[in-house]
This record gives C-alpha cells, structure tokens and sequence, in this order.
C-alpha cells in the first residue's frame, strides 16, 4: 500500500460550482435549488495519486465524492474495492461510525467534492433526500462487509 503524506488535499478551490453537482448521481437526482444548497456547504479539491484520502480506524470528519480519478480501498493490506467517478468515500465514518473503516489511496490524481461533518450535517432538514440516498449506500457497504 502507498505511503501516506500528510494531507491528501492539494488544491481547495473556495466556491463550488452547483452545475458541477449535477454529473454526479449522489446529486443528479436533486433540484438545482437543492444542489446550490448543497455547493454552498461544499469544497472542490484536488488529490495527487499515491495519497491517503482516508486511513483506516482514524476519526472521520468529512466525506469525498470523486468527480475525476481513481482510488483503492483496503482493509488493512488486503484490496477490497476500486473507486472511480461518482463513487462516496467516507460515508460510513461520517455518518455512523466516526472512524474510518477502511484506507482509501489515490491511484490517479483525484478532483473531489468534499464536505466536512458539520457542513454535512446542517444539510440535514434543507436536503433530506442527500441524506436518505447516504444512508442507503452506509447500509448497502455495511452490508457487503458483513
């Protein structure tokens, strides 16, 4: 597994494009009114390939949707998943457990959308649909690894 540097992120662009949101199926399906909502809680990032975008049993305080690039996923050193464009990544520490339960690499340079815990979280009543779509996919993973 590749080594870690110290933040993943390389590049944060300060405003998040609402268009942006619509190629990406966690939010396809919402208004543009919600998908604003959702930009203005929101950061574009840049990841270089080989970084740590989420390292296994540490506390999870945000979570990445890939717009462009790879990643792998391992549980401890054994390869479990392959991510690409449109993929969650940290969904299930953000949201239920508050770690991490696995370590995500970059196997290419990645563009994500990332949102932090509280930003997520004060989407709660203004997005319920975010929300619900999140906690299928938490199920749907939690699922696959029992």
């Amino acid at each position: 597994m590749p080594s870690a540097v110290t933040s993943p992120i390389q590049d944060r662009k300060q405003t998040m494009d609402p268009a942006q949101l619509e190629d990406l199926p966690l939010f396809s399906g919402l208004s543009r009114r919600q998908r604003k909502t959702i930009a203005q809680h929101a950061d574009e990032v840049d990841v270089a390939a080989g970084s740590k975008l989420v390292e296994q049993d540490r506390l999870a305080n945000e979570l990445y949707i890939i717009k462009t690039g790879s990643a792998d996923v391992f549980d401890g050193e054994d390869l479990i998943n392959q991510l690409g464009p449109g993929d969650v990544i940290g969904e299930i520490g953000v949201l239920e457990t508050h770690k991490r339960t696995a370590t995500v690499v970059a196997t290419t340079p990645i563009s994500a959308v990332v949102m932090y815990g509280p930003e997520l979280t004060a989407l709660e009543d203004s997005v319920p649909a975010l929300f619900a779509d999140l906690e299928t996919l938490v199920r749907s993973r939690l699922h696959e690894g029992s």
